[in-house]
């Protein structure tokens, strides 16, 4: 078996939880570890989770099919995480 490192509660599934965004009431399932790093990256930004989630649903909007809103986070997550480890090298 091939060791794998894993996060440390393990790999879990999706949670939903609630948002407003723009006003408007939605629920969101995300894993705990990309809730927990969005959840940062609101913070490093100064800015409350519902701001941030709206506009990376606001970008998400622009595109020519529209992904839904938790594979956006999931990409925008990933897309930020890329690049600041490629700018820190």
């Amino acid at each position: 078996m091939i060791a794998l490192d894993t996060p440390p509660d393990g790999l879990a599934g999706p949670v939903k939880r609630s948002i407003t965004i723009a006003g408007h009431p939605t629920s969101i399932s995300l894993e705990p570890i990309f809730w927990a790093a969005l959840e940062q990256a609101a913070a490093v930004r100064g800015l409350p989770l519902s701001a941030l989630v709206a506009a990376i649903d606001a970008r998400r909007l622009e595109a020519p099919v529209p992904p839904n809103l938790a594979s956006a986070i999931r990409s925008w997550l990933f897309y930020v995480k890329t690049q600041s480890a490629n700018s820190s090298q």
